[in-house]
């Protein structure tokens, strides 16, 4: 979706899109419908539909702000951890900690979005993205760590991350987060050449 800066930036647009994702996040996306958004955030049904003839569209945007929240935390965590890729891999999952313990935690934004959205749909497609953009990254620390097998040590380290993230709203343990930290270091030292 292309959209012309001065619309991307208008008030009533940022109204929209946080008032959805607050309540796509709390109730579903497919749960929460255009006339809800409409009335909460204020706007006239016209002034939505110019800013989103779809709601898919909508959903698409709000991806967008949760992808760059999300991925902001992951880094943030993984440079925390200091300048050791190895290290890095292992501190992106403090970021776990915040997330599953602020109120109202549901899981992770596009597993439930990918649970909602059929295959090939923009919606699916948009949640693949975000999942191989962070797998591609943590390949590439992976990679930068001198690791044995820098994708499988990905791919195993994504599952611990959406599994805890899935544990965090199934049964919202504290420990989610600790062994989830923890089994990423054994994962991380394991995958190291002798």
């Amino acid at each position: 979706m292309s959209v012309a800066p001065s619309v991307a930036a208008s008030p009533a647009r940022q109204r929209i899109v946080e008032t959805a994702t607050a309540l796509f996040y709390a109730r579903g996306l497919r749960a929460v419908g255009v006339d809800t958004i409409i009335a909460e955030s204020g706007v006239a049904k016209a002034t939505f539909y110019k800013h989103f003839p779809a709601k898919d569209e909508l959903i698409i945007a709000h991806l967008d702000i949760v992808d760059k929240v999300w991925s902001g935390q992951l880094h943030d965590a993984a440079q925390a951890a200091g300048p050791n890729p190895a290290d890095q891999l292992i501190g992106l999952f403090d970021a776990l900690d915040t997330a599953c313990r602020r109120d109202g935690y549901r899981g992770c934004g596009f597993i439930n979005a990918a649970a909602e959205a059929a295959a090939g749909t923009p919606v699916h497609d948009r949640t693949v993205a975000h999942k191989r953009a962070v797998l591609s990254w943590m390949t590439d620390l992976a990679r930068e760590a001198g690791v044995r097998d820098p994708g499988r040590l990905a791919r195993s380290l994504s599952l611990l991350l959406d599994g805890a993230l899935a544990s965090g709203a199934l049964d919202a343990d504290p420990e989610a987060a600790a062994v989830a930290r923890s089994t990423a270091a054994q994962l991380v030292a394991a995958a190291h050449p002798h």
